[in-house]
């Protein structure tokens, strides 16, 4: 064989080798990505919470895909805001397992890590204005400063340099202070249980579109809701609460 066909040879397993390392590459480079796309950031399995004799949570699996809005909607005592109690790690559970970021609530972990909640009214210190009461709940993780803590403010339409006490707030700028002290610390999960509580018209518009700027930033939101126009507008996914039960209708 001449030494011109040995390197044509040569270069022709060099072409196939390449080729066949490309292919491999892509393959695991889209492997990725579908594991990227399909990441749950909450997977509840067979979750059951009785209260005595009571049972308030019946026998729940849900995964909550990443990077989407997810609605709850059932009535009052359906069982919404315990699930959002058990996932939040408030609540402790026996039965069944709430993986959140794969981690197993009370197991693993105690209280999840980087999720912001509202759960129920905003409770905050009635003689402190709104920037001192965040600035006292930054403190318990000690993540971010008060520049942070101004952002998150302007961020919801309040005004953080105000001195009014939070105890002379309105309903509606109370339920806004909530949501800041939710989003301050940047988390990658939000669960808002009836957010758009005591706000006027144009509160629920700016609301809306600052949680689906959320959601644009890859933000996941778990929102429980009376308002079948909230839920419309907001949720990619929607499932009813009933007396325990949990059914996926969206």
């Amino acid at each position: 064989m001449s030494v011109v066909n040995i390197l044509y040879q040569r270069f022709r397993n060099y072409n196939r080798l390449a080729s066949c390392r490309d292919i491999h590459f892509r393959k695991k480079k889209v492997s990725r990505q579908k594991r990227g796309t399909l990441m749950n950031a909450i997977e509840v399995k067979n979750l059951t919470k009785k209260f005595k004799e009571a049972t308030v949570l019946d026998n729940i699996s849900v995964d909550f895909e990443a990077g989407k809005v997810h609605g709850l909607i059932g009535r009052n005592g359906s069982g919404k805001t315990m699930l959002m109690k058990c996932i939040c790690g408030i609540v402790p559970y026996k039965i069944g397992e709430i993986r959140i970021n794969n981690k197993v609530i009370g197991k693993d972990v105690d209280i999840p890590a980087n999720v912001g909640v509202i759960i129920e009214t905003p409770g905050f210190l009635p003689n402190y204005s709104g920037f001192n009461n965040l600035k006292f709940l930054a403190k318990i993780n000690n993540k971010i400063g008060a520049n942070e803590i101004r952002n998150a403010i302007k961020s919801v339409g309040l005004n953080p340099a105000d001195k009014k006490h939070v105890g002379k707030y309105s309903l509606g700028m109370r339920q806004r202070l909530g949501l800041a002290q939710a989003i301050m610390e940047n988390p990658d999960l939000l669960i808002l249980d009836e957010p758009m509580n005591g706000l006027d018209k144009d509160g629920v518009k700016d609301m809306r579109q600052y949680l689906l700027d959320l959601k644009s930033q890859g933000k996941t939101i778990l929102i429980a809701s009376h308002s079948a126009e909230d839920i419309d507008v907001l949720c990619d996914t929607v499932c009813e609460m009933d007396k325990g039960i949990l059914t996926a209708i969206r």
